[in-house]
Order: C-alpha cells, then structure tokens, then sequence
C-alpha cells in the first residue's frame, strides 16, 4: 500500500465517513430498501459528494504513476484503475439517462475502506528513528582545552588533531587521543563492549565517547570528527543503511498479478459481449465496470495492515514493539540469532561472583576484610565488594593507616592487623607467598573473571571474583531458540577466555570474541554470505552498525538510543526470552498473512468469472450491488481471522 502519515490519512477517513451519510441516502438501492422513493436530484447529489470523496482518492493515483514508472504494477495500479473507471462510468451514468448503473456508493465505500486501511499500515509501521543523530550524542558538546598550561573551554567541532585537552572525572572524551598525563578507569563499554572499566595511564589510547570514571586525564588527541571512532560507527551506520536488504510485501505481490487478471478480463468482457455476442455497448460497459470494482481489494488492502495492527498490540504486551513490521516476514526464516554479550546475555553490571577462602578463614572473614579495606574506594572493583557487602549486611569495620597503590591493590590496618587488597603484582611486591593461591585463581582466571587476593602479612588468605555476571533468564531463551531450530552467536568486545566462558556456559553455537566496533558489521555479514538470515540483539553504541546491516536488528530498549533507533525490533523488557516470542510471534503472523491473501484473493476466483457473465447461460449475472456485497463479506472474512491472533500463546 501507499506511504503517508497516519494522520494524514485519518483525517480523510473521518471526512469520507461523515459524507458517506449524505451519499447513502442518495442511493436507489438503498432507498428502495428501506421503502422510500427517489427523488429528482438524488442522482446530482450523489454526483457531487462522490465527486469529492474522489479527490481524496488522488493519493491512489499518485503512488499509481509511480508504481507505473517503476513498472512494479502492484495494489495502487488497479485501486487506481477501479475507481477511476467506476467513477468515470458513474458520471456518464448521470448524463446519460440510458445507463442506469452508477457505482458512486460502491466506488465511495472502496475509498473510505482503503483510506483506513492506509491509516492502519502508516499507524503500524514505525518509521526508523536516525541513528546517526544519536551517535552524536555520545559526544560532549564541550572540550577542555589546554594551552601553555591554561584551561579554556571550547567546543568539541573546533578541536584538531595535536590538541591537548583536559578530561576531569565523570566527563566524557571528546576525540580520540593517547594519555600524555595521569591514570584513570576509563568506561568504554558504549563504544568496545568491554564490560569492565578499563585502567589507563600516560601512553594508553583512549576512545572519543568513554567516560573517565576516576582521575582526570590529559589527552593529546590523534583523531578527531568524522576520523574517531564515533565518526567511524557513523559512517558504518550510513553504509549499512545503503545495504540494507527490503523486504517486498506480499499483498503488493499478488496485488499486481490481480492488476493484469482485473484488467485483462475486464477488456476481455468488453469485447465478448460487444463483438461476440452482439450485446450493447452500455451493458457489456456495466459488466466490465463491475468486474473491476469486485476485483478491487477491499479485502486485500486490509489483509495485511490489519493483521500487522494487531501484531503490533500483541508485541507490546509480549515485551517488544516491532518498529519495521514488514521484517515479520524475514524474522520468521531467522537462522542465526546474534547476541551482544554485555547487557544482553549479562547483566552489563560488573558484581562478585566467587568468595574463596584459604586455609582455616571462613568467607565470611575474608569478605568483611575485604569489604572493610575498600569501603572508600572510588574504584569500580571496591565499589562492586562495598554494594555486594551492602547488599548481604556484612558489617564494615574500621581501618586506620590506609594506603592506596595506584593499579596494585590497597592495605590498611585493621583491629591492629595489617590486611592486603590486591593483584598478583602488590603480592609479589610485598613478598607475600602466593603458593596456596595459585590453583584457583589459574581456574577463575581461566573463566574470564577478574580475581583479587586478600592477604595476611604473611599469606593469602582468600581470593574474590568479580565478573559480569550472566542473566538468569539467558539459559532458557538460549534453549529455547534451539528448540525452535536456530543456532546462536555471540558478540563481544571482552577477551577470548570471557567469551568462551560464557559461550560455553549457555551452549551458544559460535562466538566472536576481542571484535572491534568496525569488525562487529563484518560478522554479521559473514553469516549473511553462508547463506543465513541473521537477526542480531545488542545494546550498545558499538552494535549500531552490526544491528543496520543484520537482515533484522533488535535492540535492547534498556541500551543506549543509538541502539534502539538502529533496531528493527525493540525489547522493552530487557529479556533476552523474548527474542524466542517474537520469533514464534512472527511465524504466527505470516500464516495468518498467507490465510488472508488466499482469502482475499480467492474469492475473485468465482467473483470475476461471475462479474465477467461466465454464468449467464444459466441465467445469472453478478449485480454491481452484490458485488460490493461480496466485497465486503470478503473485508469482514480477513478482518475477522486476524482477530484471531490474540488468542496465540507465545509462552
């Protein structure tokens, strides 16, 4: 069907609707129906509304000729031909008295039908949001810049390679650049996918969009504008769009194969009755007329928007709202369901997993030390061993002659003790043996996670992990999707040993571990190029690309904008079970599309011939009034068997 904006065609809708009344009322069928006479000027009357409920009708034509241009003849062709036909025929009707047929009620109605069903596909169909727009986001509008050892503020478009700015914590970086001073934990999780901060110190590279977490840095930048890695994802972004495969819809399909059955048969009654059989030309004129009028889809204008408008409803209590329905045909062949790891398959929050107590300490012992050591750290790690202290009422003790050792650990005192927080290096350091220690840190190591030691003056007297930790509801959609015959990948910007734990742990089929934001895309076109309609899920800035060039992109609803306005399908839940919903969602809907099509196309079958006269030898004709009957039988039909889709159980 045709483009325009709901509203649009809903303010048409209502001014038909209301001037349909009037026109009703003018018509001899109906007024013979209902015992009334006709009178003097009710064909002029019908004349005139039709004549402006035609106008709004000129919306058809427009896309027709476009349609026409393109030769792709498909549902606004024959519209366009029904009604324009009809109409022309009725107002010869009305200046020729020997044509006692007008179509203006039935040509009226096609428009008045059509019209919502143009509202209901432009109210359904969700225009894509631009994506690139929110990549800009990511960016501050504002710089720190330094000169001679000042401080001046300016805006991030007047910045060049070789400048120096100054990146104070909780600001974002404005370009990409190398540390020429200081040390933080720099968030890159937006633009790598990494979900741990990461430290950086004078020499490390730092991305345009991280977040300094802790510390401020001085950055000398290298790349700046459409040069960064921001500018980089939106160029990505802008070439997937290029792209991007389109799925036909299948109503504009048979649409066209109708046009040149309609059409043909109509120039074909035409001749028939005129040359053939010797009828006048008026009624074999009236029977043509009729054929393209039942043959014009009323039912087949709103098989599909009506199914759709109902999906839509039926999305949106399941968790997603799909903002490209006519995906729901690509989604349903998925092969390959493509995850992003962090915040999709886990939780995106870094938090303690494993407490593992040495010797004859108990958990309990060696997480209040640790918890107690780090209760004013700003540090993501001591800031993850508080919340988790919090959250499992350990009682925090007081600590006297604390010392932090940039990028090692912390000691301090306690109860007179002296206790050590850290990594293998600030053992070593101290002289601490790590012997006892060894073997289970190698196997948390080996999971991916990120391990640190408690020790006594002496020893190790427990280790601690922290990783992001996998969502619960991950195990099901994982096997579920399985069940339903589609293999899974994953995503990510974290290390191999991370990657494979958690592939591992879910049984995902494939894994893409250490993927930089401009290799995410390639992946995916990768699986593309085997052959596999690929639907990929992420969250974050970094799967805006990878989620454009997927034959259909899903984005987490709870993840950044860029990532939802990239998307095809959003999940407003955050539940990554819901990708097995729509799925079955999807397959569900496509039978209901084909059911209605048959349907809509079915009927004309036996209509058309019967329009045509095939049956007169036996003594019957299609009346052009009963053949808007049968038009609106059909409307009902469709209508009524996509109601039926709110009664599925997706599970």
């Amino acid at each position: 069907m045709g483009h325009g904006s709901a509203s649009g065609f809903l303010t048409r809708f209502w001014i038909v609707t209301f001037l349909l009344i009037p026109l009703v009322f003018s018509n001899q069928m109906v007024m013979g129906a209902l015992g009334l006479g006709t009178y003097s000027l009710s064909s002029w009357i019908g004349f005139g509304i039709a004549t402006i409920i035609f106008g709004f009708s000129l919306v058809f034509f427009q896309h027709a000729w476009h349609e026409i241009k393109a030769k792709a003849y498909g549902m606004m062709t024959l519209v366009s031909i029904a009604v324009g036909s009809g109409y022309l025929f009725s107002v010869l009707a009305t200046f020729v008295p020997s044509i006692e047929a007008d179509f203006y009620l039935e040509i009226s109605t096609l428009i008045w039908v059509l019209l919502f069903g143009h509202y209901l596909e432009a109210k359904s169909g969700a225009v894509a949001g631009d994506s690139l727009a929110e990549v800009a986001k990511l960016l501050p509008k504002q710089a720190h810049k330094v000169v001679d050892g000042k401080e001046y503020d300016v805006a991030v478009s007047e910045l060049a390679e070789g400048d120096s700015v100054l990146v104070k914590p909780g600001e974002k970086v404005p370009a990409d650049g190398t540390i020429a001073d200081g040390s933080a934990n720099v968030d890159e999780s937006l633009i790598s996918g990494e979900s741990k901060p990461v430290e950086k110190t004078v020499g490390a590279g730092v991305s345009a969009g991280s977040i300094c977490l802790d510390g401020s840095l001085t950055v000398t930048l290298t790349r700046v504008g459409e040069h960064s890695t921001i500018g980089q994802i939106q160029t990505l972004i802008a070439q997937a769009q290029k792209t991007k495969p389109n799925s036909q819809r299948i109503a504009d399909k048979a649409a066209g194969i109708l046009t040149f059955v309609a059409g043909g048969t109509a120039l074909l009654t035409l001749v028939v009755w005129t040359l053939v059989i010797g009828q006048p030309f008026v009624f074999a004129a009236t029977l043509a007329i009729t054929v393209l009028v039942i043959a014009c889809p009323h039912a087949l204008g709103l098989a599909i928007p009506t199914v759709t408008t109902i999906t839509t409803s039926l999305a949106v209590k399941n968790g997603f709202f799909i903002k490209n329905l006519s995906k729901i045909e690509v989604i349903r062949k998925a092969g390959y369901v493509v995850f992003d790891k962090t915040g999709t398959l886990t939780t995106g929050h870094f938090g303690v997993t494993d407490i593992i107590p040495l010797g004859s300490n108990s958990k309990e012992k060696v997480f209040t030390i640790a918890a107690s050591l780090e209760q004013h750290s700003s540090h993501i790690i001591g800031e993850s061993i508080v919340e988790y202290a919090e959250k499992h009422s350990y009682k925090l003790l007081s600590i006297t002659d604390f010392k932090n050792v940039a990028g090692k650990g912390v000691v301090a005192r306690l109860e007179g003790q002296l206790y050590t927080l850290g990594n293998t290096a600030m053992m070593e350091q101290l002289g601490i043996s790590l012997q006892s220690a060894q073997t289970p840190f190698n196997e948390l190591a080996g999971k991916g996670k990120t391990t640190i030691l408690v020790a006594d003056e002496k020893e190790v007297i427990g280790l601690i992990a922290l990783s992001d930790a996998i969502k619960p509801e991950s195990h099901k959609a994982i096997e579920r999707l399985h069940e339903i015959g589609i293999q899974v990948a994953m995503l990510t910007g974290d290390n191999a040993q991370v990657a494979k734990s958690v592939a591992d742990e879910l049984g995902i089929d494939t894994y893409f571990a250490e993927v930089l934001p401009e290799e995410k895309y390639l992946h995916i076109k990768e699986l593309q190029a085997n052959g596999s309609v690929v639907l990929m899920v992420g969250d974050g800035v970094n799967d805006a690309p990878a989620l454009t060039q997927s034959d259909v992109g899903v984005a987490i609803g709870a993840g950044t904008d860029v990532a939802v306005e990239a998307g095809d399908v959003v999940l407003t839940r955050n539940n990554p079970e819901d990708i097995v919903r729509l799925i079955i969602l999807s397959r569900k809907v496509y039978v209901k599309m084909i059911q209605n099509l048959v349907w809509a196309l079915g009927y004309n079958i036996v209509a058309i011939p019967a329009a045509a006269g095939v049956f007169a030898y036996w003594g019957f004709f299609l009346r052009p009034e009963i053949g808007a009957f049968v038009m609106s039988l059909s409307t009902v039909i469709v209508v009524a068997n996509a109601m039926l889709l709110k009664r599925i159980n997706l599970g």
